[in-house]
């Protein structure tokens, strides 16, 4: 049988990028998604017979369990599990409502920490070589004025994947994240936060920043699959980010609440 992954977030933006890269490339693509509609769609970009679709939140672990069996019930073995689905929110941090806060957490590192448990068992049958990949962000790099939850919630999903590497070494299991810039996708159509009228990428497009193409964070993620590197940095933003909080975090920390400073759109 051919090798698998099982993606979150596969209904639209890098799940489905991640889809087509491993489909086209012979292997069988679990898409877990809370979103039908968006699970057919990227469903229907796939050769046929290649992928199975299960309806997925992540914030809750007995759908985790019961969606990774269903997938190994097609697959046979799990290979990769991909801790891709994650939302954002944006803008002060004291206008941020509790309920941006609480849905931040709540998908962006409880779903990553539940998927990871869930992920384990499959993922050590299926070693040596198997791989859970966390998306993770360049917001994990350095804490992101504007994106106070949002970064938070991503320097976590660096830090577990980091003490999960460490801890699942013995069992054969390879932990890796991707760390991408600014990814146009639908996950920054929406409003910056709650206070905001203007969309998250009004805000991207106002600090001058660049959108990185998500089929270069699908090669990533592939890349990161099958390497040895722990963190895999994506576009220019992320690189950029890197070095300055590695070499020059003074004037990082003073341009950042500039560079992050809401558009004419809010």
């Amino acid at each position: 049988m051919p090798k698998s992954i099982f993606i979150t977030g596969g209904g639209s933006g890098i799940g489905r990028a991640m889809a087509r890269h491993f489909a086209a490339r012979g292997w069988f693509v679990g898409l877990a998604d809370i979103d039908g509609a968006g699970l057919a769609g990227t469903a229907a970009l796939l050769p046929e017979g290649q992928s199975s679709s299960h309806r997925l939140d992540v914030r809750d672990p007995a759908e985790w369990d019961r969606a990774l069996a269903d997938f190994a019930g097609v697959a046979g073995r799990i290979h990769v599990v991909a801790n891709n689905a994650g939302v954002a929110h944006g803008g002060p941090f004291a206008d941020n409502t509790r309920a941006e806060i609480d849905h931040l957490v709540d998908v962006n590192f409880r779903g990553v920490a539940y998927g990871a448990q869930a992920a384990y068992p499959h993922l050590k049958a299926s070693a040596p070589g198997s791989c859970l990949l966390n998306t993770a962000s360049a917001a994990a790099l350095y804490g992101a004025s504007g994106l106070a939850v949002y970064s938070a919630t991503k320097f976590a999903v660096r830090a577990l994947t980091e003490a999960l590497d460490g801890e699942w070494t013995e069992a054969g299991i390879r932990v890796r994240s991707i760390m991408p810039g600014f990814i146009d996708t639908p996950l920054l159509h929406g409003p910056a936060g709650a206070a905001s009228n203007g969309s998250k990428r009004d805000a991207v497009v106002a600090a001058g920043l660049e959108f990185t193409p998500v089929e270069a964070v699908a090669q990533a993620a592939w890349d990161a699959v099958h390497g040895a590197r722990l963190h895999t940095l994506v576009g220019k933003t992320a690189r950029q980010l890197a070095f300055a909080a590695r070499w020059t975090p003074g004037i990082l920390r003073k341009r950042l609440p500039a560079l992050m400073r809401p558009g004419k759109g809010e």
